[in-house]
């Protein structure tokens, strides 16, 4: 029986090794955006070595919790792509739909620390009251029936160092609020399992997208509410349309080439600031990679405000 978080003896760190993540959806198949994200984690963690000249560890896991959004086939595709552009896990991937009991055991503790509530406050009613949750129902014992459950935020983290982009400020009014971390409709929620799975796995370096500045914020409250040391946080720029709207399963980004990988490969690097050498073109993926893993400069990688729209994939 897996221990809540609250109760383990997990630190969330692993002491003098490397240990990052790629934890794509399953809500449809990898696109280039997804491949950035999914190459700068995977580089950062293997051109990183320790004192025993080991290479940092890297993981995927699968974030299938939300089976209304999930496309029949698009997990077992996702890690097909990956192995098809060299981007090789080194523990069995982690399906978050398999950890429901380590997320339920985790809110029974928050609910018995008094580090959450139940809440029954509509989208409609909070938008009506300026948009932002003021914790309507934190001190009025709302029943669990039909109703969320919200962290009781005692800490309101709203500021970090990022890797790429520096120090970064975010929604301090966002940040401080009493965020859901189980919905209504009886699924566990997208903050919740993430901080729970990176304390679970000892993931202590993250590397993603910057459509994922804000979220940081919450995530990292929710570490200092379990009183668990927070991972480094490194985001990268979003591959954007002509429109400027990032490339993401929602927008019906189309799906990268497994049968010909090497010019996204290439393109991702570019991207990614890496300028890799013109001979790599004719390269075999291994050796694309195995360039990419030795030459990886994070002082490299753009910042958010140098991003520009991408023509052609």
């Amino acid at each position: 029986m897996q221990q809540s978080i609250l109760r383990s003896g997990r630190s969330g760190i692993a002491i003098n090794s490397y240990r990052g993540r790629f934890a794509p959806s399953p809500s449809g198949f990898l696109h280039f955006g997804s491949l950035i994200a999914a190459l700068a984690s995977f580089l950062d963690a293997k051109s990183t070595v320790d004192s025993l000249g080991n290479q940092g560890i890297w993981l995927v896991r699968i974030e299938d919790i939300d089976p209304p959004r999930e496309q029949m086939g698009a997990s077992s595709a996702i890690l097909s792509t990956l192995e098809v552009f060299g981007l090789h896990w080194d523990e069995p991937v982690l399906y978050q739909s398999q950890q429901s009991e380590l997320y339920q055991d985790t809110l029974a503790d928050l609910k018995q620390h008094k580090l959450s509530y139940f809440c029954r406050c509509t989208r409609a009613t909070i938008k009506a009251l300026g948009g932002m949750y003021q914790g309507h129902c934190r001190t009025l014992n709302v029943s669990e029936q039909n109703s969320a459950i919200r962290l009781i935020n005692q800490h309101g983290l709203y500021q970090f160092n990022d890797i790429f982009q520096g120090q970064v400020s975010c929604n301090k009014n966002l940040a401080q609020e009493d965020f859901i971390i189980h919905r209504k409709d009886g699924l566990f929620a997208y903050q919740l399992a993430v901080v729970v799975d990176d304390i679970y796995q000892n993931i202590n370096h993250i590397i993603r997208g910057c459509d994922l500045l804000e979220p940081t914020a919450r995530q990292l409250s929710l570490f200092k509410s379990f009183n668990k040391q927070a991972p480094q946080y490194g985001h990268i720029p979003l591959a954007v349309t002509n429109d400027g709207y990032k490339l993401s399963k929602q927008n019906r980004a189309p799906a990268i080439d497994n049968k010909n990988p090497q010019p996204a490969l290439i393109k991702a690097l570019e991207f990614l600031g890496q300028m890799p050498e013109p001979y790599l073109a004719h390269e075999s993926i291994p050796n694309i990679i195995s360039w990419a893993i030795k030459h990886w400069c994070r002082e490299k990688v753009p910042a958010v405000t140098e991003l520009k729209p991408l023509n052609k994939l």
